[in-house]
């Protein structure tokens, strides 16, 4: 009899593995989000600056989320898992930089990486270290900061820009064309928020996107806001 209970726990167990495996292997592409931290803060949501100093003026990323094409999403497809943060000690520092968390109250980012890995990074197919290492690697490669620069957009001179000129820069840059959510400022200005680029299911290159998000829009003409220069936190 026990022999029996045995076995039977033994099939169980791998059912379930193999069910989170599927699940966490079955999506078509991923979104590659970035977003203009001064955009989140410029808002009546408002913002707190990391613990580990105040962001650079610069795309700073949000997230490498899996992706249907019918434009559904995985997640969460292992709530036993934790992040480990000794899978990416030698990260850590490139990621207080280039994936800091502006939620209130300040934090240093580890509870946001967490919200990331178990909401979208165990749905990806990826350890945890490929998946945080693969998403900065993706923001190096897409370089969006310079992109703008070499089509004349600069986002730190205060100008309006119309939202194909953003597109087109990037798309010239990167090859792929994105989509570019927007929000509004307390005035009611329309401020670029977030890009989403496409990546391939097994996170090596970017693609063509086969759906695009259902985003906020944007208006005519887009800012780029400055973090606020009348405090060091909101």
């Amino acid at each position: 009899m026990m022999k029996t209970q045995k076995s039977l726990l033994i099939k169980i167990f791998v059912v379930q593995c193999l069910l989170v495996l599927c699940v966490a292997q079955d999506f078509d592409f991923f979104y590659f989000v970035q977003q203009w931290p001064a955009s989140y803060c410029d808002t009546r949501r408002s913002c707190c600056y990391p613990t580990t100093g105040k962001p650079d003026e610069d795309f700073s990323i949000h997230g490498l989320w899996p992706n249907y094409e019918n434009g559904k999403w995985p997640q969460n497809c292992d709530r036993e898992s934790s992040l480990d943060e000794s899978e990416i000690s030698d990260l850590i520092s490139t990621m207080e930089k280039n994936w800091p968390s502006l939620a209130c109250p300040s934090s240093d980012g580890v509870r946001f990486w967490s919200h990331e890995w178990l909401k979208h990074g165990t749905c990806s197919a990826l350890g945890e270290r490929a998946y945080f290492q693969a998403a900065l690697d993706f923001r190096k490669k897409s370089n969006l900061l310079e992109n703008l620069k070499n089509a004349g957009i600069n986002p730190r001179n205060g100008e309006h820009y119309t939202l194909e000129s953003i597109k087109k820069a990037i798309e010239e840059g990167v090859g792929h064309s994105p989509y570019i959510e927007c929000n509004v400022d307390t005035q009611g200005n329309h401020q670029i928020y977030q890009v989403y680029l496409c990546v391939d299911k097994t996170a090596t290159d970017f693609i063509d996107c086969p759906v695009f998000p259902r985003g906020r829009g944007c208006g005519s003409k887009i800012e780029f806001p400055p973090f606020s220069s009348d405090h060091d936190e909101f």
